[in-house]
């Protein structure tokens, strides 16, 4: 094998190491937004938990985060609370930030 043969596997290795944790990240940053909104829409905790699964399940609907914006969005507009577009993206955000940081650290 060569040194190019190697370097190119080592970088197929990051890149799917790479893949691998954005999706963990992605999916911890959606269960965190759900807990948030559970808590803003006032559920218990047992109703936190499953709605925090159903925000992780929309983020399979389609790529991309517009699918967890719509049902999160949603959600507080059917509860009758008023949450700006730009609080709920500035929140994805947040939470997409600590996520990855946990992910890095291996938590």
């Amino acid at each position: 094998m060569t040194t190019f043969d190697d370097r190119e596997q080592a970088f197929e290795a990051k890149f799917a190491l790479d893949q691998e944790q954005e999706f963990r990240a992605t999916a911890r940053r959606n269960k965190m937004l759900g807990l948030w909104a559970a808590e803003k829409m006032g559920l218990s905790t047992d109703s936190a938990d499953q709605y925090a699964a159903a925000v992780v399940r929309a983020d399979m609907e389609q790529p991309g985060d517009e699918d967890v914006f719509r049902k999160v969005a949603g959600d507080f507009k059917a509860s009758g609370l008023t949450v700006s577009e730009g609080e709920l993206r500035s929140k994805m955000d947040e939470f997409a930030s600590i996520a990855r940081d946990q992910i890095r650290a291996g938590e």
